[in-house]
């Protein structure tokens, strides 16, 4: 028997991306195609905040802890408050944002999805937090945003830098951070991305 029959065809099988190009809605993930080297964006998952055909997009990078804490960081939270904070984007990284799901607690929060806000009243948050209140799987802060111009964003997703995939549950997108997410909600984007996983990290090995 020819061995190489049996030999699978790794540039069209392991190596090979082929990402249908899907419509972003507000609410919805942007997941950073396997190469994309970009210091902010490697492996990235960003909740798309801002969105509207033609216009400027707003997202925030959920999976790039900074190393900081909310109670190293911020004045006004208590110190032992060891909330991490996260890297939203390369844009006003001297501004905090937070994502949550507590709408009822944080008045003034804008709903971006279903059981996802962002922003509110900034004294009722570190008064939530403070008291040791629950914040796994419902609270994440983050410094700096993501931001594109407009037509940007359809462009590179044209271009296959990102894959829009659906957000899944909040407990999901706010208690997993690192690579880790990233290939976990690809894993969830079903077998058209199964070949993302093998990419190699260095793509010179590609």
């Amino acid at each position: 028997m020819d061995k190489d029959m049996d030999m699978p065809d790794l540039d069209s099988s392991l190596f090979r991306i082929s990402l249908p190009t899907g419509q972003p809605h507000s609410g919805d993930l942007l997941v950073a195609e396997p190469f994309l080297r970009e210091e902010y964006f490697n492996h990235a998952v960003i909740a798309l905040i801002d969105y509207e055909r033609g216009k400027t997009a707003m997202g925030l990078v959920l999976n790039k802890p900074t190393g900081f804490t909310l109670g190293e960081a911020i004045e006004g939270i208590d110190d032992n408050v060891e909330l991490p904070i996260y890297c939203g984007g390369p844009l006003s990284c001297d501004r905090l944002f937070y994502l949550h799901s507590l709408p009822h607690e944080i008045s003034g929060s804008r709903k971006i999805g279903p059981g996802l806000y962002i922003g509110g009243d900034f004294d009722q948050v570190k008064a939530y937090v403070n008291m040791g209140l629950e914040t796994d799987g419902c609270m994440r802060f983050f410094v700096g945003y993501s931001g594109w111009d407009p037509g940007q964003l359809e462009d590179e997703i044209k271009r296959h830098v990102w894959a829009v995939s659906p957000r899944p549950g909040n407990p999901e997108i706010f208690r997993e951070d690192g690579d880790s997410f990233w290939y976990r909600i690809v894993r969830s984007m079903g077998p058209r991305y199964r070949n993302w996983l093998y990419h190699p990290v260095n793509p010179q090995y590609n």
